[in-house]
């Protein structure tokens, strides 16, 4: 399925967000993250299931100011 993460279309075959990050290399880092539009926590990652479309929002935190 393709999904449109932080503006790029990128192809996956992940069903959860979770699924996703850990396939995309985030696994184990500090990121908050959003699907359509709407803040997914951490503890909803694995419940959260994917659709050809979404739009996947993954954000670091920074440092500085």
């Amino acid at each position: 399925m393709l999904l449109n993460v932080n503006g790029e279309p990128t192809p996956t075959d992940a069903t959860t967000l979770a699924d996703f990050l850990v396939q995309h290399g985030f696994e184990g880092a500090v990121v908050a993250t959003a699907v359509n539009g709407a803040f997914v926590a951490k503890t909803a990652r694995d419940s959260t299931k994917l659709a050809t479309g979404d739009q996947l929002e993954i954000l670091a935190p920074m440092q500085g100011g």
